[in-house]
């Protein structure tokens, strides 16, 4: 069982939904009742979150979050987004360093630790992902890169900076692929995380909810949290139904 930390289960949309879907997806949680130690976060896209931020006022356990926001607080950068901008739609939460903002939009860690700080001093929490590639795993590298992901936020401001915020494990090969990373691989990731951030200072690191994600449901959500250093989701695709997200929030237990 984890050391009183809390957990959490943050449904990211990607590029998906409708208004329609916003509207039923919510009327879908409405009865939900409180899940005493789990944060239920929903990160629609930007544009839905006017919408939702409606929707979640009339249900105050679900929280919302940002898929990605800029390092920069304003000025002249077509298409990003401040974090100031974010907190005025209801956010208290933002997504950094996702694997698919590594890969596609090629942010690299010097990049990621930017827009964390950007989160973490406007009063947002930032969820760091970190995860290695297929090739890099079948190498023997998933200790490496993900440690390697960790260190700019580490060398500029130390575990403090985690101190508040959240990280979350995401190996690239199960994202979207239906491959999920066993509890025993993806708790020794876990573990390493908590290590490395523990050298800095233990008391940061044990306070730190890490959470698991690639392909996560509700058929195998409960085995995974009952890992000691998984401290919940990080959900894709299944987030994106209403029955599917409830049935991984009561899971996580």
């Amino acid at each position: 069982m984890q050391a009183n930390r809390k957990r959490y289960v943050i449904g990211n949309w990607k590029m998906n939904g409708t208004r329609e879907h916003v509207a039923a997806f919510f009327r879908s949680l409405t009865s939900q009742q409180e899940l005493p130690n789990t944060e239920m976060v929903i990160c629609p896209p930007a544009v839905y979150l006017s919408q939702a931020l409606q929707a979640v006022v009339a249900n105050p356990n679900i929280k919302l979050g940002a898929q990605d926001l800029s390092s920069y607080p304003s000025g002249a950068y077509t298409g990003q987004i401040s974090a100031a901008m974010l907190l005025e739609q209801g956010c208290q939460y933002a997504i950094v360093g996702h694997s698919e903002r590594r890969d596609f939009n090629k942010e690299t860690d010097a990049d990621i630790a930017d827009k964390f700080f950007a989160a973490k001093t406007s009063g947002l929490i930032p969820v760091l992902c970190v995860g290695e590639t297929h090739a890099q795993r079948l190498a023997n590298q998933t200790n490496a890169v993900v440690v390697s992901q960790l260190q700019d936020i580490l060398n500029r401001h130390g575990a403090m900076a985690f101190d508040g915020a959240l990280l979350a494990y995401e190996p690239v090969w199960a994202i979207g692929t239906g491959l999920t990373a066993t509890p025993e691989q993806a708790e020794a990731v876990h573990h390493l995380l908590r290590e490395t951030v523990g050298g800095y200072d233990s008391s940061v690191a044990q306070r730190l909810p890490i959470l698991y994600g690639g392909s996560v449901k509700a058929s195998n959500a409960a085995t995974l949290f009952r890992m000691p250093n998984i401290d919940g989701a990080l959900v894709g695709g299944a987030s994106l139904q209403a029955e599917e997200f409830l049935a991984i929030c009561e899971s996580n237990k």
